[in-house]
């Protein structure tokens, strides 16, 4: 199998279940924000995608920020430290804003970020993710709108990866784990 084809088990989400149910979300959000700015802040780089999907469907007026994280897991691989490799380029106070993942897995992760971001004194702080995948949380945390649930598989496509490829697939595929 070559490198620009993934080894897919099986399509989890088309396209067209994804433009839907983006919108569908979109139109929750637009509706709670109706008549003020929000700010939406991406994590890079897999958010890149969901984020300029959502973004275009919005109809509050909208500023775009991204953050970079770098992760170290411990000897034993378990989720460890996180640090902000690439912070705001703006600041927060005062705005309404919404971190937008890719997926939110363990929960370790969105925590620090959502924690790192309310010390930044925001008027309010939401999170949006295209995929939550429950069945890995450790860490419980209120996901205030999310656009699908997924099974504890690997996934790649609309902005996730595996080994930085397949990201601009428009579609969201579990990994054949051969």
């Amino acid at each position: 199998m070559s490198e620009a084809q993934p080894p897919i088990e099986r399509v989890l989400f088309t396209e067209e279940q994804i433009d839907q149910r983006i919108r569908e979300v979109a139109a929750e959000i637009s509706a709670k924000y109706a008549g003020r700015e929000l700010k939406l802040i991406g994590v890079l780089k897999g958010s890149v995608f969901f984020l300029t999907a959502l973004s275009r469907e919005l109809t509050v007026p909208t500023k775009v920020d991204f953050l970079a994280i770098s992760s170290f897991a411990n000897q034993r691989g378990a989720p460890g430290m996180v640090r902000i490799a690439k912070a705001l380029d703006d600041s927060i106070e005062g705005e309404d804003v919404m971190l937008v993942e890719d997926i939110v897995d363990t929960g370790f992760t969105t925590r620090y970020l959502l924690q790192h971001l309310a010390g930044r004194n925001p008027n309010s702080l939401a999170i949006c993710t295209l995929l939550d995948r429950t069945p890995r949380r450790i860490v419980q945390i209120q996901i205030d709108y999310r656009c699908f649930e997924i099974p504890d598989r690997f996934v790649v496509g609309f902005g996730l990866d595996h080994k930085q490829l397949y990201r601009n697939l428009k579609y969201i595929a579990v990994m054949d784990p051969r």
